[in-house]
């Protein structure tokens, strides 16, 4: 897909987020010179082509409270990780939800990315989980975050 000036500086602004006023995007049409409705529409035309995935909101989990923060590794037999994944993955407490492959030193083939205010909450949530998907407590590992050392999502046509 072709980009031009307007576009790139409209796909700039969208990467810093969304201002917090009542017309968002009519903010941002402001800033780079296109009408809230120009603005909704690139937005859409990038939507239906596939070059937008989505638009969404990015919490600092730290910063509200939740600081027991880990990562769940599973161990799910190849045939069920499609089918516990959409239940883990439907969890309002569970972030991200990915299927990764398994290697012969590391064994996990889901990975689940859950928050609670403590690490024990965050144990009481993979003790839940363990339920959910029918494996025993041998198939899986906790590890928690320490420190979030960066966090940022891709930008493009940055100065």
């Amino acid at each position: 897909m072709d980009f031009n000036e307007a576009d790139k500086k409209l796909i700039v602004e969208l990467q810093a987020g969304l201002p917090l006023v009542s017309r968002p995007f009519a903010e941002l049409g402001e800033r780079v010179g296109l009408s809230e409705a120009q603005v909704l529409g690139r937005v859409r035309e990038w939507k239906e082509a596939g070059v937008l995935r989505r638009l969404g909101a990015a919490l600092r989990h730290r910063k509200v409270g939740y600081s027991g923060n880990a990562l769940l590794v599973w161990k799910i037999p190849e045939d069920r990780v499609g089918e516990v994944g959409k239940k883990f993955a439907a969890l309002p407490e569970v972030s991200h939800c990915y299927e990764r492959q398994v290697l012969p030193q590391w064994p996990y083939s889901l990975y689940t990315m859950v928050h609670g205010a403590t690490e024990e909450a965050c144990l009481a949530l993979a003790k839940k989980l363990v339920d959910l998907a029918g494996v025993s407590e041998h198939d899986y590992d906790v590890l928690y975050s320490y420190a979030e050392l960066k966090k940022s999502s891709m930008e493009y046509f940055a100065d």
